[in-house]
């Protein structure tokens, strides 16, 4: 086995790890990586959101138990200061010795500090590191005001972080322009009144000549002569190769830094591999992580046998800066006389598109995005064409109104699933091959839509149009459970009166469900008869969100967000919030809608903090369901001088009409009290201006990943003619939309668009209208807080207990030694040996081998476990999940915790089969997995332990390996609990997953 040392561990030396791994499929390599930084890989693009949430684990881009699963030696907080090229040696400064057959230098870069005066005084700081952003956030606790110098890509992500620490923030630019690599005059010009609409005052062409002060940072001193007070100074002024080891080693560098390497990111050395910023291919440095990914692909590719090279890479960028998307792709600082371009500038919305085209028009040669990047990945996936471009150039720059169903014109290598990087043309192919011809065989073909789903749609549409052309019946059923619409099922739910998902499928379906189907079922029984989603065996119907009326959050955790109708809150009840802040230790953030969200609660904590805030007024804000979400309104007459409508008071009164409404996707709504917009009603779901006559109403705006401005269905309404058409067009949405889909897409692929939802909705062209409103005022007149529900019944409370077996409670991500277990194991009382029995596959316990120590552990009554559903049981430091799988007339038993995200969620997922197989989908990101063999049903390679359960009377058994045999297996990672922590049992150490 060869020894391949990676010096550096971060973004790039991690995907070479995942990748050499991923090739390696003989085993050949053995990986030891040095990582000079207290952790292992972190999303340092990602850096400015620890502001956000001041938790590094968020940022990680794999835990510990990872690595030791996957044979990886890695050193963390060791730097490797030697390379031995004559012994073929790397020493670390701990003076660890690695003998090696290669090494590959992933060492990146460190932050260029110019030779002002004073940058090392007290309050001067780079940003690079999450050391370097815990030291500004400690001293920025006593600052003011804070100036960036570098208004390039880094610089603005500083300025970032110091706007989210509260500060007044200046940038410093010497160039004319910000980000002067990426965009142009024109560009810069927009982005400088977006940032500066924040609240940033950014100074072009100015040179820093000193930072002032005695003891700490008071000011600078410009060229110019001019001052500014500062007292904190961050400097973002670009980067420079980590290049001194290989200088000390002998490598040929570049004249101004660098380790210079071959089209096989070879170095001076062949033994020697050099990727990412640290490398210097044909004169280039990259400070950009996508090359250096390319980088990291490649070479492990050819160290696996592969013949790849690498010649250079895309320096296509897309970001978010402040809030505000800049994006650049392709070739955007051609000469006038290469190219010609268009121009698009909306000085209203601050949005600037500049593309560049061949002079003929026929291709897109690349192009810049400023307010708006929406179309980046369709524009830059044209850019990439040698063919002529299918449509004019000028629809390119301002599409027409198809939606995502646009998308089907992209090109074949358009990206349609970036969680997984699949494109259009892969998921073509295998739509082509005839293997798919669902979107759950697209899941489990390309990966597509598996991760966080937001691409589901646009695979729908690429699917469904690539049957068409096949001459292929497009199946629309909604899974393979009922082969009918979400809409063919409303109708068949709304005449035939069927209150239950058991009864539906009995009727109209096969199998038991899945998490597709049965979700939407939910929805629908809710809509039809507005009845409490936990109550008669619909809860685990309900995707977690609904299940434990929380969002569900990374690592197990919820948020819990209370209702603010319109905006409008009390005193007393922020200090409420504050205090349930503080008491349950919950990381706080105010929310685009005017309401107040509280992170980093344990499933088990949730009915005792809704406890206190139902007593203090507060009711559900349905944050997790498919439902109405918040009216967001401006202060309207009630404080602003150019007020002419109510708008703080028609924003509550819609918030409190609407407010546990169940819809195929989420609802936004706004209320503005003048044109002025500052309630920004037209990128809402629905939304209305005040007018000197009454309201404007505009529907089918979305201010998501791909916007869309609100069309005006009606104007100078009042108020009860307003509700009126509301009452109509949101029920008419409800009962007419696919699962998933939100009120811009609905209407952007009906027949007849806004004209013909107008007729519906206004004229009532189909005679519907008075049904809606019935329907509505049904929905208002049965509506109940559901978290008052929970608080007030013991029962529903109960469903929250983080153990059945148990009263204890432990962070679901943080390790539990045996010694503090509050209740250990009665073995006398819990352990029995049920003589007589039958294991699942046939053989008796008699036939077992007297070497078999495994035992029948107690776990709990039938009726500790849900219908359809599971809870988790506690068996020494495992958490293990029972499904009481009622239907089926079957019981399972699986670790609880997902291998994907190892996160202890499974017993939340939802029940169902897979043709004919059991499963159960993890609520994180429905990676769905066999209960009968552990195996994933997803594609991947991921495994679950299972157990052998058993009824006996009202008992519920599990027969379980003796806890000594799971320690071992503990050490191995299979139920590793996250921490940080050395753990004195198995002399290793785990990764924390912080709980906020």
């Amino acid at each position: 086995m060869q020894t391949i040392v990676v010096v550096g561990h971060g973004m790039v030396g991690h995907r070479f790890c995942e990748k050499l791994i991923e090739y390696d499929t003989g085993r050949d390599f053995h990986i030891v990586t040095f990582c000079e930084e207290p952790r292992a890989a972190y999303d340092r693009v990602g850096l400015s959101s620890f502001f956000a949430h001041r938790d590094a684990q968020r940022l990680m881009l794999a835990q510990l138990n990872w690595y030791q699963q996957q044979g990886i030696e890695l050193h963390i907080g060791d730097r490797a200061v030697e390379i031995d090229r004559l012994r073929r040696i790397v020493r670390s400064q701990k003076g660890i010795e690695v003998h090696y057959d290669a090494v590959v230098l992933a060492t990146g870069s460190y932050p260029f500090v110019p030779p002002v005066p004073g940058v090392e005084k007290p309050g001067v700081f780079v940003y690079r590191t999450i050391e370097d952003l815990e030291r500004m956030i400690a001293y920025g606790a006593k600052s003011k005001r804070a100036a960036v110098i570098g208004g390039g890509l880094l610089g603005l992500e500083a300025a970032k972080a110091t706007v989210d620490l509260g500060l007044e923030t200046h940038v410093i630019e010497f160039a004319p322009r910000l980000m002067p690599r990426q965009i142009d005059d024109a560009g810069s010009k927009v982005l400088v009144q977006k940032i500066e609409s924040l609240g940033v005052t950014v100074h072009l062409n100015t040179g820093t000549k000193e930072i002032l002060g005695e003891t700490g940072v008071t000011g600078l001193l410009f060229n110019d002569g001019n001052k500014i007070d500062v007292d904190m100074v961050v400097i973002s002024a670009g980067i420079r190769p980590r290049d001194d080891l290989a200088k000390s080693t002998g490598l040929e560098l570049g004249p101004r830094g660098g380790v210079v390497i071959d089209d096989r990111l070879r170095t001076s050395d062949p033994s020697i591999f050099a990727i990412g910023e640290v490398a210097l291919h044909r004169a280039m440095i990259y400070g950009l992580v996508a090359p250096g990914y390319d980088m990291a692909d490649i070479l492990a590719g050819n160290l696996c046998g592969q013949d790849r090279r690498f010649t250079g890479a895309d320096l296509s960028t897309k970001l978010k800066l402040l809030g505000i998307d800049v994006a650049s792709f392709g070739q955007y600082e051609l000469p006038a006389d290469q190219c010609r371009t268009l121009c698009w500038e909306d000085p209203f919305a601050g949005v600037y598109k500049k593309l560049f085209f061949t002079p003929d028009g026929q291709r897109l040669l690349g192009g810049i995005l400023v307010g708006d990047a929406s179309d980046y990945g369709r524009l830059a996936a044209f850019a990439k064409l040698s063919d002529p471009l299918p449509c004019p150039p000028g629809e390119l720059l301002v599409p027409s109104k198809s939606g995502d169903a646009g998308a089907l014109e992209m090109p074949d290598a358009a990206q349609i699933c970036s969680c997984n990087n699949v494109s259009k043309g892969q998921l073509c192919a295998a739509i082509r091959s005839g293997e798919c011809s669902t979107v759950g065989d697209l899941k489990a073909c390309t990966r597509a839509g598996t991760g966080c789903g937001g691409c589901i749609p646009l695979v729908t549409d690429l699917l469904n149009a690539e049957l068409k052309k096949a001459g292929r019946t497009v199946n629309k059923s909604l899974c393979e459970h009922f082969p009918f619409t979400r809409q063919e099922l409303f109708q068949i739910v709304q005449v035939e009166r069927i209150d239950n998902f058991g009864d539906l499928i009995e009727r109209h379906g096969t199998g038991y469900g899945c998490e597709i189907c049965k979700p939407a079922v939910a929805s629908i029984l809710a809509s039809v008869f507005n009845a409490d989603v936990l109550d008669n065996g619909r809860a685990t119907q309900q995707d977690t969100n609904d299940r434990f009326l929380a969002n569900m959050q990374r690592g197990g955790l919820y948020s819990i967000v209370p209702r603010v109708a319109g905006g409008e809150i009390t005193p007393d009840k922020l200090i409420v919030l504050g205090a349930v802040a503080k008491k349950y230790g919950l990381y706080t953030k105010i929310t685009g809608g005017q309401r107040v969200d509280l992170f980093g609660a344990a499933v088990h904590e949730l009915p005792d903090i809704w406890e206190e805030l139902v007593n203090a007024g507060f009711e559900s804000g349905h944050a997790y369901g498919k439902a109405l979400r918040t009216v967001k309104s401006c202060v309207g007459t009630t404080w602003c001088r150019y007020g002419v409508g109510d708008s703080v008071g028609f924003a509550i009164r819609i918030e409190n009409r609407y407010k546990g409404l169940r819809s195929p996707h989420k609802l936004k709504s706004a209320v503005s009290g003048c044109i002025r917009e500052c309630a920004e009603a037209q990128s809402k779901d629905f939304g209305l201006i005040a007018t000197e006559q009454g309201y404007n109403l505009y529907v089918c705006g979305n201010g998501g990943s791909k916007p869309r401005h609100a069309d005006l269905l009606a104007g100078d309404l009042d108020e009860e003619t307003a509700i009126k058409l509301i009452d109509r067009f949101l029920m008419f949405y409800v009962q007419t939309a696919d699962r998933l889909t939100r009120t811009s897409v609905w209407l952007e692929k009906m027949d007849g668009g806004i004209d013909h939802l107008r007729e519906v909705i206004v004229n009532d062209k189909l005679g519907i209208c008075a049904e809606l409103e019935r329907q509505m005022q049904f929905v208002v007149d049965t509506y109940r807080c559901e978290w008052r529900d929970v608080v007030e019944n013991p029962e529903k409370r109960r469903w929250f207990q983080q153990f059945v077996n148990t009263d204890e409670t432990e962070p679901c991500i943080e390790f539990v030694s045996e010694r503090d277990q509050k209740r250990p194991v009665d073995w006398a009382k819990d352990t029995v040996v049920l003589g007589d029995l039958t294991l699942p596959n046939g053989q008796r316990l008699a036939e077992r081998s007297p070497a078999d120590a495994r035992k029948w552990f107690k776990v709990g009554l039938v009726s500790d476990f849900p219908q359809d559903g599971a809870a988790t049981i506690k068996y020494g430091r495992v958490q293990i999940a029972v499904y009481n799988f009622t239907s089926r007339g079957e019981w399972f038993a699986t670790q609880n915790m997902c291998p994907h995200k190892n996160a202890f969620v499974l017993s939340r997922g939802i029940v169902g089969d897979q043709q004919g197989e059991p499963k159960v989908a993890c609520p994180l990101h429905k990676k769905s997995f066999s209960l009968r063999t552990g195996g994933c049903l997803t594609g991947e390679s991921y495994q679950l332990e299972t157990f052998p359960v058993r009824v006996e009377a009202d008992a519920v058994y599990l027969l379980v390996p003796p806890l000594e045999e799971l320690d071992s297996r503990l050490a191995t990672g299979m139920f590793c609990h996250g921490n940080s922590t050395f753990c004195e049992t198995h002399e290793h150490t785990h990764e924390l997953q912080s709980v906020t």
